[in-house]
């Protein structure tokens, strides 16, 4: 191979979707290679080549631009442009060197020969953004099932033995009190010879006996299920997951060499899979101190980095953390009360941000309020003060770090009154200047930790009637969120930081996830919609007049994308001992990652000058 196809050759094997291939794959499509030179303002496809054909961008940036000569994206080094390939996705699109380009054609015929063998980077040609992202994301949603820890768990580590039985000959009547007495669900029909004969639960109760007008009096095998489905001991936990999942049922027995053994129900297996943060909770409900719960705070950050390795989603990560600091602030609160005795009249704990949206990683702020009922006196307000300034020192002291602009409890502007928080909502979407919509972003994702939830219920239902048709608040709250751009630059690559500490890196939080958080809050209160997740609020907003339903579709992939990706970034930081961030470097991932990372970057992109258009 001489000096320029040895050249040609490393350049290709570095680039994705063909860094994934073997050598003799690279050399042969190599082989296959024009080198065009083209100046700059020149259209594609150069004149001497008159079949569709891949162009490799080598050296400098190609535009392109549909018939209104509107912008619709770059390649810069390294991209791929295949416009040329696929027509009837790229009708009326024109592409234009913006400076002098060395570009590397391969017709499209021969490229996709070189691949017959590699379907999955065939796909990545044929498929748009959108495509590959949901593919993507539908990869790390089939990975999580695959590496669950139910799958390399036996069911000898959590069924319950033994199982709970009942003659066949005993009344309807018996079994209900035993199972009373039990406090158990279900029971497992045998004969004289122990042989199992059936199951009978709740549901059998209902819908033979009560249903059908039998007496209690009749044997309980009239009612009962028979030729129930058992399985062997020797399974894992997921085959039993499997199996209760096809066939509708939530208590299987267990046998071992054809016995009886127990019995497992579908909560044991949820016990099983999520028993980190149940046991984290249980032990924060029973510490008696502050000092105690900061104690278990410190597993908070292992809990992520198992969930991580897991392959645990992004989603179910943040609402068991979410969970967890939820956990936190009841108990201590719980301890105010036990010092400052119980509150005069009645009040709700408010989370705002992440921690209401249930998207909480490690190491979070806290953002937080007090709504307190409309019948509080003057001399009462202490007690409030007191409480406020006790938890959010407590949360402190777990880890949950004081809100850098003091958007908490501590602060008497957010514990007021019901009335005073009609008022605020009333004031930001009657006026929304710069204070007000930084305001709204924050307190617009509210839920209630503790306390009577109809207080801020009642304050949510009327500011939603209110954004409802409140087009000029919508339009400076959509202009206020696209402030938050994707870190996708219209040459080459992405936009990084370019000093301090995280520089040659990308905000994944505040220029990713934040966008797509800041869309979904617009969309819902344009809806009406009380969800404050994030996801939540795009499924119900898809198909809406402010959002169509594939359009809701590529954001929830592209949320799940991005934050999948901080979260394991966050676990590879805390298991090396490295305070969490939110700042991805381009080289901590592959470029076939890169290329992913583009996509969801270009989906959000898409929305906000959707966004920027209407508006």
């Amino acid at each position: 191979m001489d000096n320029e196809l040895s050249e040609i050759y490393a350049f290709i094997g570095s680039i994705a979707p063909f860094e994934e291939l073997p050598e003799q794959t690279i050399v042969k499509l190599v082989s296959k290679i024009d080198i065009c030179y083209l100046k700059q303002g020149q259209q594609l496809p150069p004149a001497q080549i008159e079949e569709g054909c891949f162009y490799i961008v080598r050296k400098g940036a190609l535009s392109y631009v549909n018939q209104l000569q509107e912008l619709i994206g770059k390649y810069g080094e390294g991209d791929i442009c295949t416009v040329f390939c696929y027509p009837e996705k790229y009708a009326d699109i024109q592409v234009v060197c913006d400076e002098d380009c060395l570009l590397y054609a391969v017709n499209k015929q021969q490229l996709l020969g070189c691949l017959i063998e590699y379907p999955v980077i065939i796909s990545f040609f044929e498929q748009s953004a959108e495509e590959r992202l949901k593919a993507k994301v539908s990869q790390i949603q089939d990975d999580a099932v695959v590496n669950s820890s139910l799958t390399n768990t036996a069911i000898d580590q959590l069924y319950q033995t033994p199982a709970a039985t009942i003659d066949q000959g005993a009344s309807i009547s018996e079994t209900a009190q035993k199972m009373t007495e039990l406090g158990y669900s279900c029971l497992v029909v045998i004969d004289e010879d122990k042989n199992v004969k059936g199951i009978v639960t709740d549901k059998d109760f209902r819908r033979r006996c009560i249903a059908q007008g039998i007496t209690p009096d009749n044997a309980i095998s009239e009612i009962m299920t028979p030729d129930i489905t058992m399985l062997d001991v020797r399974n894992t936990a997921f085959d039993a997951l499997i199996t209760m999942t096809s066939l509708h049922i939530h208590h299987l027995p267990i046998t071992d060499q054809g016995r009886l053994a127990g019995m497992l129900t579908i909560t044991d297996l949820m016990h099983y899979e999520g028993q980190n943060a149940i046991n984290l909770t249980s032990l924060i409900h029973k510490a008696t101190d502050v000092d105690e719960l900061a104690e278990i705070s410190k597993l908070i950050p292992k809990l992520q980095v198992k969930m991580a390795r897991l392959g645990t989603p992004a989603e179910q990560a943040g609402k068991s953390i979410s969970a967890i600091t939820m956990a936190f602030t009841i108990r201590l609160i719980e301890l105010a009360e036990i010092l400052y005795g119980k509150a005069p009249v009645p009040f709700a704990w408010v989370a705002a941000g992440s921690q209401a949206r249930q998207e909480q990683m490690a190491q979070s702020d806290q953002d937080n309020a007090l709504i307190i009922d409309n019948s509080l006196q003057p001399e009462q307000a202490p007690w409030f003060e007191r409480l406020a300034q006790f938890v959010c020192d407590g949360l402190a002291q777990c880890g949950f770090i004081y809100c850098p602009g003091d958007v908490m409890a501590t602060n008497p502007k957010w514990r007021q009154n019901e009335d005073t928080w009609h008022h605020y909502f009333s004031q930001w979407i009657e006026n929304p200047e710069p204070k007000a919509l930084m305001h709204c972003s924050i307190f617009f994702d509210l839920t209630t930790i503790y306390g009577d939830k109809n207080l801020l219920n009642r304050v949510q239902a009327r500011m939603l009637m209110r954004t409802q048709g409140a087009s000029l608040f919508i339009a400076h709250m959509s202009k206020n969120a696209l402030q938050h751009k994707p870190p996708l630059g219209f040459f080459r690559d992405f936009v990084l930081v370019s000093d301090g500490n995280n520089k040659k890196a990308m905000d994944l939080k505040h220029n990713g996830i934040a966008p797509i958080v800041d869309l979904a809050r617009i969309y819902a209160l344009q809806e009406g919609i009380t969800s404050v997740n994030t996801i939540e609020r795009l499924k119900q907003a898809s198909g809406t007049r402010s959002l169509s339903k594939s359009s809701g579709a590529n954001l929830i992939d592209a949320f799940e994308f991005l934050t999948t990706l901080r979260l394991n970034h966050q676990a590879n930081q805390l298991q090396e001992g490295v305070k969490a961030d939110n700042f991805l470097a381009p080289k901590e991932i592959s470029r076939l990652e890169r290329e992913h990372l583009k996509d969801a970057f270009k989906v959000v992109k898409t929305l906000q000058e959707n966004r920027q258009a209407v508006y």
